[in-house]
């Protein structure tokens, strides 16, 4: 079985940075690639990042381009986001996901249906 374990929420004032953490556990699995999703009280889960393997890519929302940053560790199945400039519309639970299909085109990473294990969710919670 397969875990994903986020780390690194909390709360801080806008303006303010976080860095999440997500690791994955259990049996050993290949990835393609790993993302992170958020979902605000009341709204669908939406998504913020995935970065993708063989070659190293990256693909953000708009919504926090240019203040977010996802990196990972394709061997250890390790991803990271780091959060600057947070607003306090970033306030959300902040899931991570790993995908273990490939897809030819990166926006396929985009959507919920491309991952295949989800964690269990870290709370951000940005004060205005």
């Amino acid at each position: 079985q397969v875990h994903l374990v986020e780390s690194g929420g909390g709360l801080v004032q806008a303006g303010g940075s976080l860095r999440l953490s997500c690791a994955a556990s259990g049996r050993s699995f290949s990835t393609y690639a790993m993302g992170w999703f958020r979902q605000a009280p009341g709204k669908e889960r939406e998504f913020v990042a995935a970065v993708t393997w063989r070659p190293t890519s990256t693909n953000y929302a708009d919504s926090v381009k240019g203040r977010f940053a996802i990196s990972g560790d394709n061997a250890k199945n390790t991803v990271y986001l780091q959060m600057n400039s947070l607003k306090p519309e970033d306030t959300a639970v902040y899931y991570c996901a790993a995908a273990t299909r490939k897809y030819y085109s990166a926006s396929a990473y985009r959507t919920n249906n491309a991952y295949d294990y989800w964690g269990q969710g870290t709370q951000v919670t940005v004060s205005s």
